[in-house]
Formats: structure tokens, C-alpha cells, sequence
């Protein structure tokens, strides 16, 4: 009998043991769930429509959110009734961002009974586009929507055009020596500062603020970049005083980003991330990467382009600063009915940035692109 009862003895202080030790590690799988559900919050929280804007206009305008334009339906029947032509000349229209730019503006068109009666694309040449808006003008459009390749040498192009009466509304650049109410109705960008703040806070959290990186920027004088730019080494020297850019280098052909990661790789082959400025160079960037065998070489860039989405999902990629281009093709379809309207149109107008990595990729998709995340990039995440 005594037996028994030590052998009962032991069982419950067996079973009791079990429970608790299930119990804690019940509460330190919550405490992780719920680091992670916080961590999914905060990004989410600083991604919302109401997030502050840190770029400022090409003048130095202050920005006003995109989410704040409106349109009654009675304005929107007067804007049909006008039976408007609108035209679109692109720099480039080869990448993801412009094609879902142009598609925001197509459906926003659509919906005011805009006629869109010319897209242009110049390739990033300046004597193109000068070529495309002179094409332009002989079609009498009542706006047009573009993004000046070269703010200098597309200036006198887009002057006679507003000369015929023509309504511009810029995408990110503006020509030089134009302002806002005089030579166009207003220019919309993404918070570029703001994606350039979370491209270096990207690598500076997975470096634990410290290490050497290098930059492949665009060079060439460009309003938007140039805000990206600023942002990320500012934020490295600010927030990240022991991260150390050893080598920052150049391209203006956007097929020539692998040669100067090549060339970087070689002078520091011991870099630790490279920061490159859009989706397009980074995705030559990364080909370098393989190609030399740097798989420990952390990226991070701007612009959610389809390519680099796959890779932010693999995890080959730490993620980005996304613009939201087709809210931006949206904003500036409602900018030209303003216009049209007379209605007072804000000088500059900006999306918010938007945080993306392997956390988030797949709602931060639907986001940007307006439809659901594919099945190929579902698959990639998992």
C-alpha cells in the first residue's frame, strides 16, 4: 500500500511538471506571436494613409497627401460632359512603375470620360521626348500628364505647350524654372525622401548598425533620386554613424548597373550591403552578386517592381521604399479634372511611403498594384 502511494506521489508531481512546462512554452510561443503580430503592426501603422511626409516639392513645396484629393459626382458629371482628351508622355515606359502609373491613370480617365488620345514613351532620351510632346500638340489634347526626362532640355518643349493652352500635370520632376499655377497645375510624386529613410533603415537594422556598404545611384540630375539619395546617406551618417560607405558609384544606362557593381565588388569585396536606387539597377546588381558568388551581400532599394518582389519574398532581397504609382496615376487623373474645374490645385502632391519586406510582401503587393498578390509570388513567400 505504501508503494501505491509514493508511486501516486510521483505520477502527479510527474503530471504537474508536463503541464507547466507545456504552460511556459505556451506563453513563450505568445510572447513571440505577439512580438511578431507588433512588429506587423508598427509597419503597418507606418504605412497608413494618414503617415507623415517627408519629401518636399521640386520648389520646395510642402507636400499634401494624395488620400485628401476629392471629387463630388457633380463634378465628375461636368468633367464628362466636356468630353476632355488627355495625352500621357512617359521617360521610360519599359518597368512596372509606369505601366501600373499609366494604368491608374487609364482607369481614372475612364471613370471622368477622358479620352486618352496618345502614351509616349522616350526611353530616357530627352531629344525623343521633345519629338513626343511636338507629336503631342498636334493631337490638341486638353492635359497632359508626364515626367520630364531631362528638366533642362525638355524645359522649352513643355512651355509651348502650356502656351497652346495645354494643362500639365508633372509625375516626380518638373522642367527647370517652372513653378506650380504659372507653367503646369501641379506635380505628384511618392514620398521619395521617405523611401530613401526606409532603404537605409533596411540594411542598417540587419547589419546591427554596423558594417561597409556601398551605393549604386543614378547620375544624373533627377528630382526624385536625388531626394532618394539624400535620404539614405543622410539616415546612414544620422542613425548609423558606424556604418561606413566605402564606395558609391555611378551609372546613366540603367543596363549598365551590373559593370558598376563588378567594378565594386572588386575594389571592396568585403562590403557588406549595397543600397541601389530603383528596382531595375538593383535587379543587375543582384545578377553581379551571383555571378561572383557574394551570397551574403545584403540589397536593398526602391520601387516594388514584380522582379524585385520575387526576390524580396525568396529573401534574396531585404526589401524596400515602394511608391505607390498607381495611386499616383489616380491623383493625377483627379489633379487634371481640378484643372479643368478650376478648382485650386496643391502645388505638389506625394503618396506615402510605404515599408516592404519579406513580413508584408504579399499584402504590400495588393497595395501597390491594386489587384491580388500572384500565385507565383505566394509561392515564392512560403
Amino acid at each position: 500500500m505504501k508503494k501505491k502511494k509514493i508511486l501516486s506521489a510521483l505520477l502527479a508531481l510527474s503530471m504537474m511538471f508536463v503541464i507547466t512546462a507545456c504552460g511556459n512554452r505556451g506563453k513563450d510561443d505568445s510572447s513571440e506571436s505577439k512580438a511578431q503580430t507588433s512588429k506587423a503592426e508598427s509597419s503597418s501603422t507606418a504605412n497608413n494613409d494618414t503617415a507623415e511626409i517627408k519629401s518636399t516639392g521640386p520648389n520646395g513645396e510642402a507636400a499634401v497627401n494624395a488620400t485628401t484629393l476629392s471629387l463630388t459626382d457633380e463634378e465628375i458629371d461636368k468633367i464628362k460632359a466636356g468630353k476632355y482628351k488627355a495625352a500621357i508622355c512617359l521617360h521610360y515606359g519599359g518597368n512596372d512603375w509606369s505601366t501600373s502609373q499609366v494604368k491608374g491613370l487609364t482607369d481614372t480617365f475612364k471613370k471622368l470620360g477622358i479620352e486618352i488620345v496618345a502614351t509616349t514613351d522616350a526611353n530616357f532620351s530627352a531629344e525623343q521626348q521633345v519629338a513626343d510632346i511636338e507629336t503631342v500638340m498636334a493631337l490638341k489634347p486638353d492635359i497632359l500628364i508626364s515626367i520630364p526626362t531631362d528638366a533642362v532640355a525638355t524645359a522649352d518643349a513643355y512651355q509651348r505647350a502650356a502656351d497652346a493652352g495645354i494643362r500639365i500635370i508633372f509625375m516626380d520632376n518638373v522642367p527647370s524654372g517652372f513653378k506650380a499655377g504659372e507653367n503646369y497645375v501641379s506635380c505628384v510624386s511618392a514620398d521619395n525622401y521617405g523611401n530613401g529613410i526606409i532603404a537605409a533603415d533596411l540594411i542598417g537594422e540587419e547589419l546591427d548598425g554596423k558594417g561597409k556598404i556601398g551605393v549604386v545611384f543614378y547620375d544624373v540630375d533627377f528630382f526624385v533620386t536625388n531626394q532618394r539619395l539624400e535620404a539614405f546617406e543622410k539616415t546612414m551618417k544620422d542613425k548609423y554613424p558606424d556604418i561606413e560607405i566605402v564606395s558609391k558609384m555611378g551609372f546613366t544606362d540603367t543596363n549598365a548597373a551590373s559593370s558598376v557593381a563588378d567594378a565594386m565588388l572588386t575594389q571592396n569585396p568585403n562590403i557588406d550591403a549595397i543600397f541601389a536606387h530603383w528596382d531595375v539597377p538593383c535587379e543587375g546588381v543582384l545578377s553581379s552578386l551571383r555571378a561572383g558568388g557574394y551570397t551574403n551581400v545584403k540589397l536593398s532599394t526602391i520601387d516594388l517592381g514584380n522582379n524585385i518582389a520575387k526576390e524580396i519574398a525568396a529573401g534574396t532581397v531585404l526589401g524596400l521604399g515602394a511608391q505607390l504609382p498607381y495611386d499616383q496615376g489616380v491623383a493625377e487623373a483627379t489633379l487634371a479634372a481640378y484643372s479643368l474645374l478650376g478648382k485650386e490645385a496643391p502645388a505638389y502632391v506625394a503618396v506615402p511611403a510605404m515599408r516592404v519586406d519579406r513580413n508584408n510582401i504579399l499584402e504590400a503587393y495588393t497595395k501597390v498594384y491594386h489587384v491580388d498578390a500572384p500565385d507565383w509570388l505566394k509561392e515564392a513567400a512560403e
